[in-house]
């Protein structure tokens, strides 16, 4: 078994989980196999003395399916 981790950033108005959860559903469109992920950083973007916009940098791990060359 080979897994590949790739980074991604996450952003949501609502809060970090669904920054993380922003993020996650976007590979999955392309990405199959995801395993597991890890936040490796959490920011926000602060407009008029608030937070408008949380971001999540995450390491996102999947499985590297394996073909047979034909």
């Amino acid at each position: 078994m080979v897994e590949k981790t790739i980074e991604l950033t996450g952003a949501s108005v609502s809060s970090i989980e669904d920054a993380v959860n922003i993020a996650v559903a976007r590979a999955a469109v392309t990405i199959d196999s995801i395993r597991q992920l890890r936040v490796l950083d959490v920011s926000a973007d602060v407009e008029r003395g608030a937070v408008a916009r949380w971001r999540v940098k995450i390491a996102l791990s999947f499985l590297v399916q394996e073909r047979l060359h034909e």
